[in-house]
Parts: structure tokens; sequence; C-alpha cells
């Protein structure tokens, strides 16, 4: 799952009080900004398999640190206290917080199992990824719903363009992600790469929902 994590920040930028787009973008890829930093310093470890699954040849055989649902939360608690700190809104806090957490539940859905509940076995997993039919469908469905529960629950004085150009770049994200090459071995390319997409789509995420407010009959 890649753009389907970003399903439950645009539902909770949705809510008056809620942090900001940019901000939801950014909880909803919190653990793995936080893996790809670790995987520098080889903290946090994964290697290529091709075959491994039929959609991803990312063996993810070393995460305790982000992928557990322990250090899930605990990035969570972290991220929720910042958002309180700088906007000193509860709603606010609470939702990213959520938004953090959402990440390690969607993964369950498609990982093998490489996902821990505190950092040492069992590992757990679903295995969607070995089941791209169902896969691709869901992730499409999962963001496509949220694109539109957002876009009927909020406006902008300008309209809907700069959301419209958001979801082409998802979408064109998510194409070179299923049907782009792939890298043959490791590399610290990997998570540049990682980290770079994550910094462009939560930008492009920030400046989409600037402007963008609850319509005044959700609001009251």
């Amino acid at each position: 799952m890649f753009i389907g994590h970003f399903a439950p920040p645009l539902i909770v930028a949705a809510r008056p009080k809620a942090a900001g787009l940019g901000t939801l973008f950014v909880a909803a890829q919190l653990v793995d900004i936080g893996f790809a930093a670790l995987l520098v310093p080889g903290i946090e470890a994964m290697r290529i398999e091709p075959g491994i699954t039929a959609m991803n040849p990312m063996d993810l055989h070393h995460m305790p640190y982000t992928h557990s649902l322990l250090g899930t939360a605990i990035w969570a608690g972290v991220f929720g206290a910042l958002v309180w700190a700088a906007t000193k809104r509860r709603e606010a806090a609470i939702g990213a917080a959520l938004v953090v957490v959402s990440h390690w539940f969607i993964d369950l859905l498609v990982h093998i199992p490489d996902l821990t509940l505190f950092g040492a076995p069992p590992k757990l997993g679903l295995g969607l990824w070995n089941h791209p039919l169902v896969a691709m469908p869901l992730e499409a469905l999962l963001i496509g719903g949220a694109f539109l529960y957002y876009m009927r629950r909020t406006q902008a004085p300008t309209g809907d363009r700069r959301l419209w150009m958001l979801a082409a770049l998802l979408a064109t994200v998510q194409a070179v992600d299923w049907f782009g090459p792939k890298e043959p071995v490791y590399s610290l390319a990997i998570p540049a790469t990682m980290l770079a997409a994550y910094a462009v789509l939560a930008g492009t995420a920030a400046w989409a929902g600037t402007n963008r407010r609850p319509l005044a009959r959700l609001a009251t």
C-alpha cells in the first residue's frame, strides 16, 4: 500500500479543527519516513528479493522501531504531542496521532508477515501484495473514496484545481510504484527516493489544502 495510506489524512482533514492536510500527509507516512531515515545508518534493514511478493521485491526483515505496533504508537504519541504544541488544539493532535497509527493497520493488509506487535516475533501480515487483482483496486477505492469525501466536505475560494493536481500527482506516483522498474539490489538510493517522494507529496498536499475550509453546515 502506498497512496492508500493517504486516505485517512484526507478524511481527518475534513474535520473543522483538524491539522492541515500537509501535516496529516506527513503523519500518514511518518513511520516510513522514520524507516527510510533508519535505513541509512543500518539501525533498520531491508534487502531486495525479486519474487518475494507478486507486487513488491522488498524484504523488510528488520524494522522493529517503526513497523511494530508499539513503535508506531510511540511515533504517533510524539507526533500528536508536536501537533498539540504547535496548534493547541486537542482534536488536531488526536487526529494526527490516529493517522500515524492507521499506517500499521493498512500495512497489515498488504505486507507479508514482516510486521510485529512489539518488535519481536510473531510476525504479521495478510499478504495482499501477492494478490494484485485485490490490492490494486482496494488501493484505488480507498484513495478515490477519501478524495471525494474531502472534496465534498471542504471548499476553497479558488475551486478544486489544486486538489485535482494533488490527485494527479498521487496517481502518477502510484503508477510508477506499480509499473515502473524496480531496483535490482538495495542501495542508499532507495531511502533517498522514499524521503524525496514523501517530501514532494506532503508539500503538494500542504499547498492543495492551505485555502480549503470545512463547509459551513458541517463546521457548526
